[in-house]
């Protein structure tokens, strides 16, 4: 199984994040009086000027992200790759269990790998980044969570195709 990065999410993050970017612009240019001053001591011009940097780094991940049609997990007979701009492989002997768990409301793929692949691995996870589909999973330091935001395939599903290759590590 061969798991890239959605199309329709990612194209219509880029669309909606350049569209409130040119309705908050348009808003201002129409009407002058309502638009912050262009000096960075009024408050409004700083949060204006930061929310527009956001949604332009939204649309420019977007974009990059529909572009790009490199799968981002794979999940076969060897292993499994995870992309991400990692491209690192974690074979089977080093994965002891997969399962389904949580992040707020969505299902997220949980895999459990032994430390010394984990270490190895070098996978650069954080719990801040807010845009990654890779994360620690807390309170298991060497288990990594999956997340299915913003790609073309379902959480459940990459576990199925786990429990195809490998059905002893499902939990």
């Amino acid at each position: 199984m061969e798991v890239r990065y959605g199309r329709l999410h990612n194209a219509s993050l880029a669309i909606i994040a350049v569209g409130m970017v040119v309705v908050a612009t348009s808003h201002f240019l129409s009407k002058p009086e309502t638009a912050p001053t262009l000096n960075f001591n009024d408050p409004r011009f700083v949060l204006f000027t930061g929310l527009a940097i956001a949604m332009l780094f939204f649309a420019w991940q977007g974009a990059s992200r529909f572009a790009n049609r490199e799968p981002q997990i794979v999940i076969d007979r060897d292993g499994i790759q995870f992309g991400f701009g990692r491209n690192k492989r974690v074979a089977w002997k080093d994965v002891q269990w997969a399962r389904m768990g949580r992040v707020a409301l969505r299902p997220a793929l949980q895999l459990g790998i032994a430390p010394e692949a984990f270490v190895a691995a070098d996978l650069r996870l954080s719990q801040w980044s807010l845009d990654d589909s890779l994360r620690p999973v807390r309170g298991m330091p060497s288990a990594l969570l999956v997340r299915d935001n913003g790609l073309d395939t379902r959480a459940s599903a990459m576990l199925d195709a786990i429990k195809a290759v490998r059905p002893n590590l499902i939990r």
